[in-house]
């Protein structure tokens, strides 16, 4: 308990005190660097707040900032029987919380490892052939929407998804539309589960994703949106699912799912993602959004408000 209230004094001292130092009798590059270290640490905090603000970890986050208040108010106002209480509770509290935020971690380090670190080595994509395969996708996408076809597409990126090929069986073909619409028949072997396309090829189908812990989803949403959005959580794949019930498409991309795309609409937003623009803008979607209460709210809803 003591350790970590020292650190937390340390580290409100250390801000104080480089804030201290920013004055104008110190060197240019003193004052550059005592500047930079402010702005890396509300940049690191920044993102982390970001991080954990729409998942599981946020609820965590702020049970764990409680008790920590709680904590420093006892040894303030020196309650010794509590401070005894919760100290005994912090001694299991911390490797509790380090089991409890395992995901959490885990799928920090798998951003930055594939974003931050690996992305400058990972190869470009062949800017025609990933156009033709958005194509192919989105029109196999569109049949399936009209029959009501249940579809799970996953478009690797950066982050390698290895352990989830191997559960399903390696194809490595060429993107067609028609062996698209094959696999997911509702008949077919693989249908149940994820085809993932690596190298504008589909490199694997019949796999298996991890479901989503979220419980502020919707009823209506299956086990198809659920492994798109556990899935899309822990990597920065693009998942596009169809609804075997309604054949509505689905856009899931960073633990966030868009609903109600049309084909064409579908297909603007994979090049954006995947190709970009010629002005490097991003298309503006119409996408459906879920609010804390768990019914969609649309555009129609925002304006509203």
């Amino acid at each position: 308990m003591n350790a970590i209230m020292e650190w937390l004094r340390d580290f409100g001292k250390n801000i104080l005190r480089t804030l201290s130092l920013l004055t104008f009798q110190d060197s240019f590059v003193d004052s550059l660097v005592n500047i930079i270290d402010i702005l890396f640490v509300a940049v690191l905090l920044y993102f982390v707040f970001k991080f954990i603000r729409s998942r599981r970890a946020g609820k965590l986050a702020i049970g764990v900032a409680v008790f920590l208040l709680i904590l420093a108010v006892t040894q303030a106002l020196e309650m010794h029987a509590a401070q005894f209480l919760l100290g005994n509770v912090v001694q299991i509290g911390l490797v509790t919380v380090i089991v409890v935020f395992q995901p959490e971690l885990r799928s920090a380090l798998e951003v930055i490892g594939g974003e931050t670190v690996m992305a400058p080595f990972k190869r470009s994509r062949d800017v025609s052939e990933t156009t033709a395969m958005i194509d192919v996708v989105a029109d196999a996408v569109a049949d399936m929407s009209e029959s009501k076809t249940g579809a799970l597409i996953v478009i690797e990126r950066t982050t390698l998804l290895g352990d989830h090929i191997i559960t399903g069986t390696v194809i490595n073909a060429n993107v067609e539309k028609e062996l698209i619409k094959n696999i997911f028949f509702n008949k077919a072997p693989m249908h149940d589960g994820a085809m993932i396309i690596r190298g504008n090829r589909i490199h694997a189908a019949g796999c298996l994703l991890p479901l989503t812990t979220r419980t502020d989803l919707i009823k209506e949403l299956g086990m198809r949106h659920r492994a798109a959005i556990g899935l899309s959580e822990n990597s920065d794949a693009i998942v596009i699912v169809c609804s075997e019930e309604t054949g509505t498409i689905s856009f899931v991309e960073g633990g966030e799912i868009s609903r109600n795309y049309t084909p064409t609409m579908l297909k603007a937003q994979l090049r954006s993602e995947l190709v970009g623009d010629d002005d490097g803008k991003k298309h503006t979607i119409r996408r459906t959004v879920k609010n804390v209460t768990g019914r969609i709210m649309t555009d129609k809803d925002k304006k509203e408000r």
